[in-house]
């Protein structure tokens, strides 16, 4: 039997190595694909050496902004943002939880990069809403209760915080359930509902119980508040029992639907 013709065996070859185009096409793809991976490793390398490595992206300042009480110099040594180190490896959550620790005046902090070569902190205080004295100086406390700060001198338009609650007699059994510091906690919820203009006048905020809760105002005039409760139509009803009862020396809005005013 004769065997294959050399155009056969031709035609064989052809067909199991495929077309002369389509090979060159597919060792071009994989030339391709092998130039695009080194490009990925060598930007790879690149970019970490940019970020850890070289001294174009390093801290190299730190600028504070909000301060009120506080100066920018002590809020940067209590940061202790470290100066020449990448930025990348800033931890702005660290830097912020040390913040918060070292002084509790700040009441928010926003750590962020600046790029290039900054790290930018910006601070938000604590307000104090009233006072209460320690010894010779005072401790003040925020709206929400938190004594941050001892002062030696009382800041100006802040009343002072008055407790004298009993722990035996009527005012035990309040003392009891609540405790001071929810007391204290009623008390900066009363400043903070009281009208502007009578908040500025406040001497004192005075509580003896968690339902007797007064004001001492600058001018002699106290005020019967009753508890924290219902304080937005307690602050209405006082601010039109002033206008019509400008002469009274006493006024109790601890019903505000049946607020009472006296001359003494």
């Amino acid at each position: 039997m004769a065997g294959p013709t050399t155009a056969e065996r031709g035609d064989r070859q052809q067909e199991s190595s495929g077309p002369p185009s389509a090979r060159g096409l597919r060792r071009r793809r994989l030339r391709a694909l092998a130039v695009l991976a080194v490009l990925v490793i060598l930007l790879g390398a690149g970019g970490t050496w940019a970020l850890y490595g070289s001294h174009w992206l390093r801290v190299g300042h730190v600028s504070v902004s909000g301060t009120r009480v506080l100066t920018p110099a002590e809020v940067r040594e209590a940061a202790a943002v470290p100066l020449g180190a990448p930025m990348i490896s800033v931890g702005t959550d660290t830097i912020e939880a040390r913040l918060r620790r070292k002084l509790p005046r700040i009441d928010t902090v926003d750590v962020v990069r600046a790029w290039p070569h900054g790290i930018g902190l910006k601070v938000v205080e604590r307000t104090p809403v009233l006072l209460v004295r320690k010894g010779g100086d005072f401790v003040e406390v925020d709206d929400d209760g938190v004594r941050f700060a001892t002062v030696p001198d009382a800041p100006r338009g802040v009343p002072m915080l008055e407790l004298s609650v009993s722990r035996t007699g009527p005012g035990a059994a309040s003392f009891r359930r609540f405790g001071t510091d929810r007391l204290v906690v009623e008390a900066v919820r009363v400043a903070g509902d009281l009208p502007a203009a009578v908040a500025r006048g406040t001497r004192a905020v005075q509580v003896r119980s968690y339902d007797a809760i007064s004001l001492a105002l600058a001018d002699g005039r106290t005020v019967a508040w009753g508890s924290g409760e219902n304080g937005r139509a307690k602050a209405r009803a006082l601010t039109a029992l002033m206008k019509a009862a400008p002469g009274a020396r006493h006024f109790d809005v601890s019903v505000p639907t049946a607020p009472a005013s006296s001359a003494s």
